[in-house]
């Protein structure tokens, strides 16, 4: 096994429309932004992840930056693929005279068209994957969230990422019922950025909705312990100057109600569709909140008042998809049919 090793190489990869998390040995080892910067006249990378976001919206002409992913699937492949490599590197600590052949278990949406599911594969292949294995994206957080997907009991997990909410039930290894919906991370910071716009004349970039989101985001006008008022900074769209206001985290969740209303009607229709037995044990075991959406305050609840269901935010919700996908590589021969190549 230790010879084995020397030359193969396994990695879990969340590649995800906000951050892309990858492990290896079990072990997080990048954690960064899906975010690309390139030199428009050289096409070469300038920086990736946090140096390269740090770029976004303060670039010049001869640098761009990219998020190469959007809704949760590949939307510009190469920018992806350049992206996918420079994340790799970061991987290898080691330096070996011999390169290993890389063995790699990526995530997707369970939405997802046969053409977007080839990209990610290919992307994969040129960064340097010689064996390329697919799981779709509730399943994952399913697993990395300590339930027991091969049971026969059913279990709900609504996984929130950046550009997909996945509503999914899953029992015996198989998702008995699903709904996905492009709402999610993304589309809540652009709804925060078009309130900033629309309610107090600021105009400010998706960078700072989303640290708006993480400082006074809420899912209800009502929280038991509401955080403090956020200064926000921007650009007055009257009189073109700097200028900086204060927002509470109720005029966030008015922001961002007819978004989670899209979450709440999928996870509706999932419920709609899920067979009665099934049904009667997620009345029993309640829903599971994952990803990083799921850190909304008061999204538990008002999922909870709506289907009048316990709902559970499990434990480390950002990396829940990542740890699930890391469990199926380590265990490919206990979870290899929920696996695809």
């Amino acid at each position: 096994m230790g010879l084995f090793s020397l030359f193969t190489r396994e990695i879990a990869i969340d590649l995800g429309t906000a951050n892309t998390v990858i492990l290896h040995d079990n072990k997080v080892v990048v954690d960064e932004p899906s975010i690309i910067a390139i030199d428009s006249r050289t096409k070469s990378v300038v920086a990736v992840g946090k140096k390269a976001l740090m770029m976004e919206g303060k670039t010049s002409g001869e640098i761009y930056t990219v998020r190469p992913l959007r809704n949760g699937v590949i939307a510009d492949f190469q920018p992806t693929e350049l992206m996918l490599r420079e994340f790799i590197k970061m991987t290898n600590t080691k330096h070996s005279l011999i390169t290993p052949a890389m063995k790699m278990v990526i995530c997707i949406p369970s939405g997802i068209t046969e053409v977007e599911e080839r990209a990610v594969r290919e992307s994969a292949e040129q960064a340097g994957a010689k064996e390329v294995r697919l799981i779709y994206e509730p399943m994952a957080a399913a697993i990395g969230s300590g339930i027991d997907v091969l049971d026969a009991n059913g279990n709900m997990i609504i996984d929130i990422g950046g550009g997909t909410s996945e509503v999914a039930v899953i029992a015996l290894g198989s998702i008995a019922s699903k709904k996905s919906v492009q709402v999610a991370g993304d589309r809540l910071n652009t709804d925060i950025k078009e309130f900033m716009r629309r309610e107090h004349n600021l105009d400010i970039g998706i960078p700072t909705a989303e640290q708006i989101k993480i400082n006074v985001g809420a899912a209800i006008t009502q929280l038991d312990n509401p955080p403090a008022d956020y200064e926000v900074y921007g650009r007055d769209l009257v009189h073109g100057i700097p200028r900086s206001i204060m927002i509470n985290y109720q005029e966030v969740a008015t922001a961002l109600n007819n978004s989670i209303n899209a979450i709440e009607d999928a996870v509706m229709q999932a419920l709609n569709v899920t067979p009665p037995e099934l049904s009667a044990d997620i009345f029993k075991t309640g829903i599971y909140l994952a990803g990083g959406g799921s850190l909304l305050r008061g999204l538990d609840k008002r999922i909870n008042k709506i289907t009048q269901l316990p709902v559970h935010v499990v434990e480390d919700p950002l990396r829940a998809v990542a740890r699930g996908t890391a469990i199926a590589l380590k265990n490919l021969d206990k979870f290899e049919s929920l696996t695809k190549y």
